[in-house]
């Protein structure tokens, strides 16, 4: 039985170098439309506008954790991924059924619609790559982390 080791230090090779850009692609992204929003109407729709503001910290921090890598970075992404996701699902289930809580669009708002739906596939990916580098993963040779 092979040995569990400490999954792959470079979670941004491969696959991981595309979450990487579109995790920094929307940190900025999500950090200023959440900014413009907050300081030019932050009373029009509080609550849209500080979940976009938590959806760029995340961003931020997947962006900031799959390039660091090693264990901590692998299990720090993948507890701000899986809130993303939940934030996601909330939030753009939430913009279609009480539609007064979020007036404007967010990045998570109606799933994300405004960006194309990535903010909803983004996670999804983000967890599967999580997923194949995970520290207890071996592939066919026994080797750990990314194949």
């Amino acid at each position: 039985m092979p040995e569990r080791r400490q999954p792959s230090q470079a979670l941004s090779e491969g696959w991981g170098r595309a979450l990487v850009f579109a995790y920094g692609l929307f940190a900025v992204a999500a950090t200023g439309r959440s900014a413009v929003q907050l300081g030019m109407e932050p009373d029009k729709a509080p609550l849209a506008y500080s979940l976009s503001l938590l959806a760029a910290v995340l961003y931020l921090v997947a962006t900031t954790c799959l390039l660091l890598g090693g264990s901590t970075g692998w299990r720090v992404a993948g507890i701000a991924v899986t809130i993303e996701l939940l934030g996601v699902l909330s939030v753009g289930m939430l913009s279609y059924v009480a539609t007064d809580l979020f007036p404007d669009k967010t990045v998570w708002s109606h799933f994300g619609q405004g960006y194309g739906f990535l903010p909803l596939v983004l996670p999804v990916a983000g967890l599967a790559w999580l997923r194949h580098t995970s520290p207890g993963r071996t592939d066919e040779a026994g080797n750990a982390g990314a194949a």
